[in-house]
């Protein structure tokens, strides 16, 4: 089985992010990629887990090559952090801005912000040089998009609030913090 890793590598002093395919694996890297299958394999099937109580959340740069800016000179860069689940749901988006007022986000009346607020949407700056998840941002993600998710999916299927779910996510230092 051939697995390809991908990694963002970010230096917070410059602020400057690159991608890149990693060049130093484990030397146990395939046992790692098996074992985590196989415990998510059993943890599906002993804990009977359906496809829409799988997540799977990743993040990606988002620049003004990807988004139109109409009579704007600045550059708007942010960090879309996207969830979906394997019966192919996609949850609502968290943009991330870096900036330190609420003016980095959308505006009110920006074209469609009202459907992306009815959508669930959740727009966040983060008062910091950088626009990249932090754990204030994982955890606004967690209390206001995946776990309402859960607990709404749960609700309508008719599953008990203590059925297990799994949230799979990329591990970044802000996931491996003693706050997280």
């Amino acid at each position: 089985m051939a697995l390809h890793f991908d990694v963002q590598i970010h230096s917070s002093d410059s602020g400057y992010a690159q991608h890149s395919t990693a060049q130093k694996l484990p030397d146990n890297w395939e046992v790692l990629c098996k074992e985590a299958l196989f415990c998510i394999a059993y943890a599906i099937k002993e804990e009977d887990i359906l496809a829409s109580l799988y997540v799977n959340t990743d993040q990606t740069q988002c620049g003004t090559k990807q988004v139109l800016i109409i009579s704007e000179d600045k550059k708007h860069v942010f960090t879309a952090v996207v969830s979906i689940t394997c019966s192919g749901t996609m949850l609502p988006l968290q943009i991330i801005y870096k900036g330190a007022m609420m003016k980095s986000c959308p505006h009110l009346t920006a074209l469609h912000y009202d459907n992306c607020i009815s959508e669930g949407f959740c727009f966040k700056f983060l008062k910091t040089n950088t626009y990249w998840s932090t754990h204030e941002t994982m955890e606004s993600l967690v209390d206001n998009i995946i776990a309402p998710y859960f607990e709404q999916v749960k609700a309508a299927l008719g599953l008990p609030p203590l059925q297990k779910a799994i949230w799979q996510i990329d591990m970044w230092s802000v996931h491996c913090s003693a706050k997280f």
